[in-house]
């Protein structure tokens, strides 16, 4: 009718342990999606107590629909209050970010015409399951084997596949059953914040004589590296004449990895510091650390979850120009060393006085910060993705 309001489209993007202002949700999809004309995007996920629209669209909504530890019964009034979303916002599009969020998906879409959803598949969950330790005997093969099957079915269903990794595609049994015109790959590439200015040049590690400020970033697990982290701070500290101090900015959903690593902090306040850790961090405190420091590390443990993947705080890492130390993985390493951007180092068993020999020595993206670490082309193919859909 003449005179009416235009028709807003509106998108949602959904997880549960992902915090409302996740880099990938919030920063990446959402802000890429709200650029669109006429489109009004919510994001849920768990509950940041520092979350803030300032500096970002004002057409990006917020639902917290997750408070509590991750093994708690709250995850499943998380379902109740995503199901609640659903039917409040109307959704023409729905990101799903997490798998145990699927079957009230599939539901929604069966009760409703034209409902489309896209699945993003952040991990390979049925390998972390099956890998990580975390569950055991009997109900880590149910929940396995679960993952498995309503991944299929959701992939099958969904307008299209996103994919965090581009191994996904071969270690995904049920991705071969789709046409790859519905497979997108979009890594994690870094996206500045609105307003942020990326630096011009790339990190200068600092004279001998001055402290090395190194960074661990990111989920704080031991898997990750966390112990490792700290002995190589222990051994530079010892072998680099400034010293060398280790700052740990991060989640830690391990209540018992908590208490021993705040003890750990606690016994070297002049070599550790722990920021967040019982917590999740906002993104903008991890980015101003990376600023504040001269060594990345990326100590990852070799397992078969993290082998093929390369992670976000290593494109984090390159897009502000700091050097990094990553392990002997094939993927990191080809990456790093096309831009110089560190030294490959095998964390569980470091000779320390030779790392502190090559650093001292080192010059690091003689090319400048390198454009592939950011977002930018990823947006772009989010954005060809919704012109094939809306």
């Amino acid at each position: 009718m003449p005179g009416s309001a235009p028709t807003s489209f509106v998108v949602l993007l959904a997880s549960v342990l992902k915090p409302v202002d996740d880099t990938r949700m919030r920063e990446k999809f959402a802000e890429t999606l709200a650029a669109r004309p006429g489109t009004v995007v919510h994001v849920a996920g768990r509950a940041a107590g520092q979350a803030s629209k300032a500096g970002h669209s004002p057409t990006v909504s917020l639902h917290p629909i997750f408070q509590g530890s991750r093994l708690s019964l709250a995850r499943l009034a998380a379902q109740w209050r995503y199901w609640q979303l659903l039917r409040r916002v109307k959704p023409g599009l729905v990101f799903v970010h997490a798998p145990e969020l699927l079957p009230l998906t599939l539901l929604w879409q069966l009760l409703g015409q034209g409902r489309r959803f896209l699945y993003d598949i952040r991990e390979n969950y049925a390998l972390n399951v099956s890998t990580q330790g975390v569950y055991q005997g009997l109900m880590r093969r149910l929940l396995a084997g679960g993952l498995r099957w309503v991944e299929g079915l959701a992939a099958r269903r969904a307008a299209a596949v996103v994919l965090a990794e581009e191994s996904y595609a071969d270690e995904l049994p049920f991705l071969r059953q789709l046409p790859p015109s519905r497979i997108l790959v979009l890594e994690n590439k870094y996206q500045p914040a609105p307003g942020e200015g990326l630096p011009s040049q790339p990190r200068l590690l600092p004279p001998t004589s001055e402290p090395l400020r190194l960074l661990f970033s990111g989920t704080i697990s031991v898997l990750n590296g966390i112990w490792e982290a700290i002995a190589l701070a222990e051994k530079l500290h010892a072998v680099w004449p400034g010293g060398a101090r280790l700052t740990i900015v991060g989640f830690c959903q391990q209540p018992a990895l908590l208490l021993q690593l705040q003890e750990k902090v606690a016994s070297h306040p002049n070599l550790l510091r722990l920021v967040g850790g019982a917590q999740p961090v906002p993104h903008s405190e991890i980015v101003a650390e990376i600023g504040r420091s001269h060594l990345g590390l990326l100590p990852y443990r070799p397992h078969p979850s993290t082998a093929r993947c390369r992670p976000t705080k290593l494109f984090e890492y390159l897009a502000h120009g700091l050097p990094v130390l990553y392990p002997p993985n094939p993927l990191w390493r080809a990456l790093a060393q096309t831009h110089q951007a560190g030294l490959e180092t095998d964390f569980q068993q470091v000779d320390a006085a030779v790392l502190s020999a090559q650093l001292s020595r080192a010059s690091f993206y003689p090319a400048g910060i390198p454009a592939e670490a950011l977002w930018a082309t990823e947006g772009e193919k989010l954005q060809l993705l919704l012109d094939s859909l809306v």
